[in-house]
């Protein structure tokens, strides 16, 4: 690590900040119908919930690329469960990576599977058309089958999943389905099928599956500050709760929240559990004041070592919340 010391360092030392440890277009036709009857949907622990916008329980974020705009009202199911899906937010060197997004599904105890599913619907049009996210799974791929044993999701799928694209598409649609599926406490690391047959060479592209997969192979996926908490166009409770990683010089960084009309209401340094070359987690908490429910906007950035310029900025649309 560089041994000059960062101007924000001594800013550090007088914030106490909770940290801790953390960890395309919709598809198209549906291919053919496999022949063999699909596997029992696993049923796993969900793990903490997610927070979804008001007044409308759906977590969709405005049609607009500001965030101002309230979120439209949906009629939602009797009983539903909120699943993450991971997909790719684009963006300049640094900014771009994966990005969980929700869904609402009919209540079930098989979410690993209505989480698959969703991830192979693909985003909204909304979300692909003025959001820059996209997804790298191939139009068609089915879910033939998922199993949970011992820590290990078990993902089968159909064969359009190999299909297309070069290295960067495959490693990503790699990522989002191991991100998927490990959001759940109770799986680590998956392991892949095609057609029911274990997968040790993916695609054309020769990419080695050696074993179960967990999140830290695909770390380069990730933006150089990622949020993995709040989802992109959550709700943000207040306190505020952060969550992600980072790789950042001297694992520090700074977090903005902004009302919908753009006014700062909070602005805070914060640190990862490791920087300047490698990839450290974080867990913040911080208050924050707005008169009413609305849009806003969390903002991460680092200031530069050089010369103190905001970079690797990344923007979330959040449901800002008043303090109980």
């Amino acid at each position: 690590m560089n041994a000059r010391r960062h101007p924000m360092a001594i800013l550090l030392a007088t914030i106490a900040l909770a940290i801790g440890v953390g960890a395309c277009s919709p598809s198209g036709g549906l291919g053919q119908v496999p022949s063999r009857a699909p596997t029992p949907a696993p049923s796993v622990d969900q793990g903490e919930p997610d927070l979804t916008a008001a007044p409308s329980p759906s977590a969709s974020v405005p049609a607009s690329a500001d965030p101002s705009g309230l979120p439209i009202a949906t009629a939602a199911p009797d009983a539903t469960t909120i699943v993450r899906v991971y997909f790719h937010l684009g963006g300049e060197l640094g900014t771009e990576g994966l990005v969980p997004l929700l869904r609402e599904v009919p209540e079930t105890r098989a979410v690993a599977t209505a989480a698959m599913h969703a991830l192979l619907t693909g985003p909204t049009s909304t979300e692909s058309g003025q959001r820059e996210i996209s997804s790298a799974v191939p139009a068609g791929s089915q879910l033939l089958g998922l199993r949970v044993e011992n820590g290990i999701a078990t993902v089968d799928l159909s064969r359009e999943f190999e299909s297309g694209g070069g290295s960067m598409s495959i490693f990503v649609r790699l990522g989002q389905v191991v991100y998927t599926l490990t959001q759940f406490p109770t799986v680590d690391s998956v392991l892949f099928e095609i057609e029911g047959q274990p997968v040790t060479i993916f695609s054309s592209e020769g990419i080695v599956l050696d074993g179960s997969i967990g999140r830290d192979a695909y770390a380069d996926q990730l933006s150089a500050i990622y949020v993995d908490r709040p989802a992109y166009g959550a709700a943000l409770g207040n306190p505020a709760r952060i969550t992600g990683s980072a790789n950042t010089f001297e694992a520090m960084f700074m977090i903005t929240l902004l009302d919908g009309a753009g006014t700062r209401i909070v602005e805070t340094p914060a640190m990862a559990t490791c920087g300047t070359g490698c990839r450290g987690t974080f867990d913040v908490t911080i208050p924050y004041s707005v008169p009413e429910a609305g849009w806003g906007t969390l903002r991460v950035w680092e200031s530069s070592a050089r010369d103190g310029s905001a970079q690797f900025v990344r923007d979330y649309p959040v449901w800002l919340t008043p303090a109980p």
